[in-house]
């Protein structure tokens, strides 16, 4: 099995909550959930202090920032998944969009488009402005995190205990995924704040900033 260079962590944070789950970064803001408690907390990055906490409507399984708003997955009723949006300051809004198939994990977003995964059928959705499904991208793993930057989605993929959790990217034009660097855990989540990443060892109940070598 081919081995990849480990990400540099810069960075290890207890998690204001158990269990950290969704992560995304807003340009001035980290915001995070909780798979345990449910709720959507605001993480003030200097300091890492919460100054913003609320119940989601179900369980927030992912997040990403678009524009002064958040969209989250939440798994409610049957664990039907859905797409709500959040303001800061706000709250949840009442309207929900389902996913497709019923199943959805992580979002990213490109600055113009949402994209969802769904971990366990291994692809991510390229979703249109009525959430439609306009294109896919698959992987050979469970998706347990993305991102955009520029012109390339990241992903946290998971590989099985044998595998681990691998670092890979897409680059929009080949539309393939090339791996790039390992995790020592399941990095649940990924976002970046214009230097770094963050994730979430779910399991250490901690927070993660790191970068890629090379």
């Amino acid at each position: 099995m081919t081995q990849f260079a480990p990400a540099n962590e810069i960075l290890r944070l207890p998690s204001p909550a158990p269990a950290p789950q969704a992560l995304t970064f807003d340009g001035e803001a980290l915001w995070m959930t909780s798979w345990e408690t449910q709720r959507l907390y605001g993480i003030q990055p200097q300091r890492f202090t919460v100054f913003e906490e609320i119940d989601a409507p179900g369980r927030p399984i992912g997040m990403v920032a678009v524009g002064d708003e958040l969209r989250v997955v939440c798994s409610e009723e049957d664990d039907s998944r859905f797409i709500r949006r959040f303001v800061p300051g706000h709250g949840f809004k009442s309207e929900r969009i389902a996913c497709p198939d019923d199943t959805g994990s992580f979002l990213a977003f490109d600055g113009s488009r949402l994209w969802l995964s769904q971990r366990f059928n291994q692809r991510v959705l390229e979703l249109d402005a009525d959430y439609g499904v306009a294109s896919e991208l698959h992987v050979d793993a469970q998706i347990v995190g993305i991102v955009w930057i520029e012109d390339r989605l990241y992903l946290s993929t998971w590989h099985g205990k044998a595998g681990g959790c691998k670092i890979g990217r897409i680059d929009r034009a080949s539309r393939a995924v090339e791996y790039v660097a390992s995790l020592p855990f399941a990095g649940i989540s990924l976002t970046h704040d214009g230097s770094r990443f963050w994730t979430n060892d779910h399991r250490g109940n901690a927070v993660v900033a790191f970068e890629l070598r090379g």
